[in-house]
């Protein structure tokens, strides 16, 4: 939307701004110091009265305009729905002087960080100034002091997130998969997933090198095949060299019928719902429980990213909701399982998939393993996610939520995958590396991703 960030940095809103605000919010007060300040009748006004001005002001022109908050001007028509209000930055500016920083999401998927000022007591505030903020995460001005102690805006240049491990756009590369047989000291059965095209990604094999027979088996609840191997104890040191030609798109929100109900509401071996997680997203919720799915899952991302951290150890990468509850730490198949959880508990279809990330700073190499993410439904799209990514680097959460980026690969999704043949222990938690079986036991395979990408 290269167009868009042109028209809301020259001339959306550009009705200046009050000169004594930085940052979203007041320098050398924080929101308890300022939701002390009095109106012009003495009364204090409270960060929750201005939370509520600015709802009911959205609210209003929402009602007002079948369903969405508009913008307009002679070049554009967005209809905007309410994301959520910045709490962290709500602030009193002076007497009957407010400020506001909100998230309104475009009927294109496109997030919009916008600041709006008002002017009034509470129950009867007005917004007087508007102005667009951020694009997807990526701010379009900064503040300075001058010495005088006010505050004036500074534009940026077009912001580059490479380093924070984001491709924008698109990209493409070859995709190595790597696998030896280890020692095996009776038959075996090993399932390969097969990376597969769609909206998002278009896959060719190139090439596969091995002397192993393998079969195309489906598995059709989400829509995976797999190799399906069948091994024998001579196989152990054989190799298998799976060679990808990907062709990737920055992932969006998306228009998609309504999503099986007794697929994605439902609860999975390691990703239980109700019990302690309707609990839990109730009381994360609390009055959002009468608002937007989208509110309520922006909300639940916000509790994931806050109260979880990014930790390997103990008994991590299963993808295990409860073990994330209890321990508040594991990889991203934790974070994006308890998300999951909690989404589903209160109503809001939710789903995982799992391939690899590839590398933003360099065009070939190792790339450090799996990484897994997210997708919840609201509004009559699917949106994706990535929660472990927006804990690292909180720069991106806006970005991520609704953002998947140019560099990565699916290769499956999905839980508890029923596949044909089935292996003796059940059904699959979820597979980026092979899934091999040695006498109805899960054996490691060693394996390795690598990637070279396709200069354009």
């Amino acid at each position: 939307m290269v167009k868009g960030k042109q028209y809301f940095t020259k001339n959306i809103f550009v009705l200046g701004l009050l000169a004594v605000w930085t940052a979203c919010s007041t320098p050398g007060k924080t929101n308890s110091e300022e939701g002390l300040s009095k109106n012009s009748s003495g009364e204090r006004v409270t960060i929750a009265q201005i939370e509520n001005g600015i709802k009911d002001f959205i609210a209003k022109k929402t009602e007002e305009n079948n369903g969405y908050f508009p913008v307009k001007d002679e070049n554009h028509d967005l209809k905007m729905k309410l994301v959520r209000v910045h709490t962290e930055y709500l602030s009193n500016l002076g007497p009957d002087s407010h400020f506001a920083c909100v998230d309104l999401v475009d009927v294109s998927g496109e997030v919009f960080d916008v600041d709006f000022f008002m002017e009034g007591e509470p129950g009867a505030m007005n917004v007087t100034q508007t102005t667009v903020h951020k694009l997807n995460g990526k701010p379009f001005y900064s503040w300075k002091q001058k010495e005088d102690k006010t505050w004036y805006r500074v534009p940026l240049e077009q912001s580059n997130n490479s380093l924070l491990g984001v491709v924008e756009g698109s990209d493409s590369f070859e995709f190595y998969y790597s696998v030896q047989i280890p020692d095996i000291d009776s038959n075996g059965k090993m399932w390969i997933p097969i990376p597969e095209s769609d909206p998002f990604q278009q896959i060719e094999l190139i090439k596969i090198e091995t002397e192993l027979k393998s079969e195309i088996v489906e598995e059709k609840t989400f829509g995976n095949t797999f190799r399906f191997y069948e091994l024998k104890k001579e196989d152990s040191g054989q190799s298998i060299e799976l060679t990808y030609k990907v062709s990737r798109k920055e992932k969006g929100p998306y228009v998609s019928p309504e999503p099986d109900s007794e697929v994605y509401l439902a609860s999975n071996r390691l990703m239980p719902t109700g019990g302690r997680f309707e609990e839990i997203a109730k009381e994360v919720l609390g009055p959002k429980l009468q608002e937007s799915q989208l509110i309520q899952a922006r909300a639940l991302y916000d509790y994931v990213i806050e109260s979880m951290s990014y930790q390997k150890y103990g008994d991590y990468g299963n993808g295990d909701s409860n073990y994330a509850c209890d321990s508040k730490t594991g990889n991203c198949s934790e974070f994006h399982s308890f998300f999951i959880s909690l989404a589903r508990s209160v109503g809001i279809p939710a789903r995982f998939a799992i391939g690899a990330s590839i590398p933003s700073d360099r065009n070939e190499g190792g790339i450090d393993g799996y990484h897994c993410w997210a997708e919840f439904y609201a509004d009559g799209k699917w949106w994706p996610i990535d929660i472990s990514e927006a804990n690292k680097y909180t720069a991106l959460a806006t970005y991520y939520f609704g953002r998947h980026p140019a560099n990565r690969v699916e290769l499956s999704k999905g839980r508890d995958l029923m596949v044909d043949p089935m292996p003796d222990s059940g059904p699959i938690n979820f597979i980026a590396f092979p899934y091999l079986e040695v006498g109805g036991k899960e054996v490691k395979a060693p394996s390795k991703f690598s990637f070279t990408r396709i200069k354009s």
